[in-house]
C-alpha cells in the first residue's frame, strides 16, 4: 500500500486569470489526468456547510427501516434513480469480473429539468432521463440535494471548461455538449461491518467510472477509496480539508484517446481490529454529456504515430452498453446477496446487533 500519490489543484485563480494563467491551470489539470487519472481541487467555491447537511439528512434517511427506504428502489433496472440496498449490486461487473456483491446503500437522482424530452425513445433514455424520487423523510432531503446537485452540476461545467483549454479547445467547446446531460447524484454509506467479508468482498468493488468527469466528497483525512497505480499496487486517496477528489472516466479517456486515465479504484472496508464503530459516508457527482454528444477522438489526441483507438459513438450509447453491465447482477446477484441485504435488515431492526451496523460518522 503506498501513500497519497494524488496532486492537489486550484481552481481558484482559473476564474479569474488571462489565457496565459488559464492555461497555466489547465496544464496542471492535464498533466494529472495524463499521470494518473486523479487529482484533488481545493478553491471551488462551495460551502463546507452545504456538505455537512446533505452527509446529515444522508444519515437520518440511511438509518430509517430498511422496509422503508426499499419504497424508493429504482422503478427498473436501468434506472438510475432512488435507493439501492447493501449488498444488491457489483460494481466490478461492469469490467465483466466476477466478485461479492458490494458492501454500500446508495441513493440516487438525476437532472433536475427535463432533459431528456428531446431523446424520447431512444435505448437507455428512460433510465439515464429517469425523473427523480424523493423520500418523504427527512422532510429536507430534496431541498438540500437539490441545491447541492446544482453547485456541483456548476462546477462539472468549471472544469470541463478547464479540460478542454488543457486540450488545446475553446473554453466553452464542452458547453453545447453537456447542456442537456444526464449527469448523476449519489450519497453513500458504507456501515460497519461486524463480521469479515467474504473473500474479494468490498465496499466498492474494482472499477472505472463510466462517464467524463466524477467529483467525490468525502470527509477530510477519511481513508478507503484506493486507486490502481501503475506499479500494480493500490494506492490511499486521502483528501485534506476543503478539498474535492476529481477523476477522468471512460467517456474523457475515450474522447482523448487514453491521453487521459480512466484509473481503475476500489472503496475497502478497514479491517475489525482498526475499526473505530463508525460508518462511512461520500457523495459522487457523475458528470456525462448529452445523449446525442458524439464522443470522438479529438485531433489534438491523434496523429500520424498515434490514431484513433475508438470509432465515435454518441455518449447515450456509450453509457447504455455501461449501464446494462451494472444492472445485470441485479437480475443474477452474487451468492450470498439476498442473505446479506436480510442481515443488514435484521442488524437495524435489533438495534445494529447482527452482521452489519449502520451507526454512522458524526
Amino acid at each position: 500500500m503506498t501513500g497519497n500519490p494524488v496532486p492537489i489543484l486550484d481552481i481558484a485563480p482559473f476564474a479569474m486569470a488571462n489565457a496565459v494563467g488559464k492555461r497555466a491551470v489547465a496544464r496542471q489539470m492535464d498533466a494529472a489526468c495524463r499521470d494518473i487519472g486523479f487529482l484533488m481541487i481545493s478553491g471551488h467555491g462551495i460551502l463546507p456547510s452545504l456538505f455537512d447537511e446533505a452527509f446529515a439528512v444522508s444519515r437520518a434517511f440511511f438509518d430509517l427501516p430498511l422496509s422503508e427506504k426499499m419504497k424508493y428502489e429504482p422503478p427498473h433496472k436501468e434506472a438510475n434513480r432512488g435507493y439501492t440496498a447493501v449488498a444488491s449490486r457489483t460494481l466490478a461487473y461492469t469490467l465483466d469480473e466476477t466478485s461479492p456483491p458490494d458492501l454500500r446503500e446508495r441513493f440516487a437522482i438525476g437532472p433536475l429539468s427535463d432533459h431528456g424530452a428531446a431523446y424520447r425513445g431512444q435505448p437507455g433514455v428512460a433510465g439515464m432521463y429517469q425523473p427523480n424520487v424523493w423520500p418523504d423523510r427527512p422532510e429536507c432531503f430534496r431541498k438540500i440535494f437539490s441545491r447541492l446537485y446544482r453547485e456541483l452540476e456548476e462546477l462539472v461545467a468549471r472544469l470541463m471548461g478547464i479540460a478542454a483549454i488543457a486540450l488545446d479547445l475553446p473554453e466553452n467547446y464542452f458547453d453545447e455538449r453537456i447542456d442537456r446531460h444526464f449527469s448523476a447524484c449519489g450519497t453513500f454509506h458504507y456501515p460497519v461491518p461486524v463480521s469479515d467479508p467474504l473473500p474479494g468482498q468490498h465496499g466498492a468493488g474494482a472499477h472505472t467510472d463510466f462517464g467524463t468527469l466524477t467529483i467525490l466528497v468525502i470527509r477530510a483525512g477519511e481513508r478507503g477509496l484506493q486507486i490502481k497505480s501503475e506499479g500494480d499496487e493500490w494506492a490511499d486517496v486521502v483528501p485534506g480539508p476543503g478539498q474535492f477528489v476529481v477523476n477522468i472516466g471512460d467517456m474523457m479517456a475515450r474522447w482523448t484517446n487514453d491521453r487521459w486515465r480512466s484509473t481503475l479504484h476500489r472503496v475497502v472496508n478497514p479491517p475489525l481490529t482498526d475499526n473505530d464503530g463508525t460508518s462511512r459516508q461520500s457523495i459522487a457527482f457523475f458528470g456525462n454529456p448529452n445523449y446525442d454528444a458524439e464522443v470522438r477522438c479529438l485531433e489534438a489526441c491523434t496523429g500520424r504515430d498515434n490514431p484513433p483507438k475508438y470509432a465515435p459513438i454518441l455518449a447515450g450509447h456509450h453509457m447504455y452498453d455501461k449501464s446494462l453491465k451494472h444492472a445485470a447482477d441485479a437480475n443474477s446477484p452474487s451468492p450470498g446477496s439476498s442473505q446479506r441485504r436480510r442481515d443488514f435488515g435484521a442488524a437495524k431492526a435489533r438495534g445494529n446487533r447482527s452482521r452489519y451496523s449502520s451507526t454512522s460518522t458524526p
